[in-house]
């Protein structure tokens, strides 16, 4: 039995206490603040409840597999099933034009888009058609299994040196703006510049076309409630208010983790926040930089909300995201606001230019910075900025230079977002193995 001391109570920090406690070791997790859940949690104000992250999920077999592989199901703990949804998102152009983005349905996808001109459909089938062979490599030699950056393997090292960009590949394959700009939006949501993704990195289109999209009934914030509990099932230590200052090495090798308090001796580390934070880990990490997330603005409406569809994307200056979902006290109503861009005026503010005006109904507001959600969760809820296609050679995670020491979450994952997130526990349980 090893000891693991886990930093960061995320998804990425639960989910790997989880898997590690079940596999029979002896489990401490270090969370900064004063509660669990991360950017998986909930906001909380005045009797109307948020997302404080993402308000779906790609995938659910990373979830399911997460509470299958520690515990009870998923769906046995949410005394229901995840709720599909038949259209993942909204998105309006400054021509005035929109298209509805069905999940889980080629042709569904092809009817929607030819409504936005004839053979758009096809033409929009065609692009996310060229990311199927790319997502069988990447989930074969990437996504399920840990991946060693000097042997990659074949398939995976053709892969990761083309030199094409996400922003090229869009210009051969969409010639109508509209389609590269939906096709684009995945990774331009977590900050990105499609000019410095690689190609390959445009694989969520395909996930959301052949897998669909998913909601948590409740909010994504009941999974944090859930692991939580799950923890205690466990028997993993909590310790929440104790900011973790470094990793403790001797000898080479990882012995504990530093905190104000004192230190926690350690077998195996788990570092499920940003890595820059952690001496021992930041000269490895130097040559990257983390994603910069968007503008918050939690809203508690007064009467009913707008209809709109779970996620509405307005391509303007700013790039306007308007997420539905939370809870309310009765007769009021919850939106989420989120801002990219230039952004030169209040975001409720530019949401009314676009005939979505609801200034009158605001009663209670939560505002976040990019900053504020950097502070308030150790690190970049959307991880790693691509800045080329050595960023992935540049990051770490789940293995690192130092022995005993691995990294989860966001920052360490194969991408942001939960599936990412929840499947680097799983690669890091692999890597440690269980109790001997």
């Amino acid at each position: 039995m090893a000891k693991v001391v886990v930093v960061g109570g995320g998804l990425g920090g639960l989910a790997s206490a989880a898997r590690l406690a079940k596999l029979g070791h002896d489990v401490t997790l270090l969370e900064a603040s004063g509660s669990l859940g991360g950017a998986l949690g909930t906001v909380r104000e005045e009797g109307f409840t948020w997302d404080a992250g993402a308000t779906y999920t790609l995938l659910p077999a990373a979830l399911r597999d997460l509470f299958r592989k520690t515990g009870r199901p998923l769906e046995t703990e949410l005394g229901g099933e995840l709720e599909p949804l038949e259209v993942i998102r909204e998105h309006r152009f400054v021509d005035r034009s929109a298209v509805r983005v069905p999940g889980g349905s080629r042709g569904a996808q092809v009817a929607a888009f030819d409504e936005l001109g004839k053979g758009l459909g096809e033409a929009w089938a065609r692009h996310v058609d060229t990311y199927a062979p790319v997502w069988d490599v990447l989930r074969r030699s990437y996504v399920e299994a840990p991946w060693d950056p000097a042997d990659p393997g074949p398939e995976l090292t053709a892969l990761i040196r083309t030199r094409e960009t996400l922003h090229k590949r869009l210009r051969r394959d969409l010639r109508d703006d509209r389609l590269a700009l939906v096709a684009a939006y995945p990774l331009v949501a977590e900050g990105h510049d499609p000019r410095n993704v690689p190609a390959w990195a445009g694989v969520p289109n395909y996930l959301e076309q052949s897998f669909g999209a998913w909601r948590v009934p409740g909010g994504t914030g009941r999974v944090a409630d859930l692991l939580t509990a799950r923890l205690a099932t466990r028997g993993v230590t909590v310790v929440t208010g104790a900011e973790a200052g470094d990793v403790v090495v001797r000898d080479g090798r990882a012995v504990g983790v530093a905190t104000g308090e004192g230190t926690h001796d350690a077998d195996v580390v788990v570092v499920a926040i940003d890595p820059r934070r952690l001496p021992a880990l930041a000269r490895h990490v130097e040559r990257t930089m983390p994603a910069i997330p968007p503008v918050v603005a939690h809203l508690g409406l007064e009467g009913e909300a707008p209809d709109l569809p779970p996620e509405l994307v307005i391509h303007d200056e700013p790039l306007l995201v308007v997420r539905t979902g939370g809870t309310a006290p009765e007769g009021h109503s919850t939106l989420t606001v989120q801002g990219r861009g230039k952004i030169a005026e209040d975001l409720v503010d530019a949401l009314a230019r676009h005939k979505i005006d609801v200034r009158e109904q605001v009663v209670v507001r939560v505002d976040r910075s990019p900053l504020d959600q950097v502070e308030l969760w150790r690190g970049s809820p959307v991880g790693v900025l691509w800045q080329g296609r050595g960023t992935l050679t540049q990051r770490i995670g789940p293995r690192t230079p130092v022995p005993g020491v691995y990294v989860a979450g966001a920052h360490g994952a194969p991408g942001s977002g939960i599936p990412y997130v929840a499947q680097s526990a799983a690669l890091v349980a692999q890597l440690v193995g269980p109790a001997g």
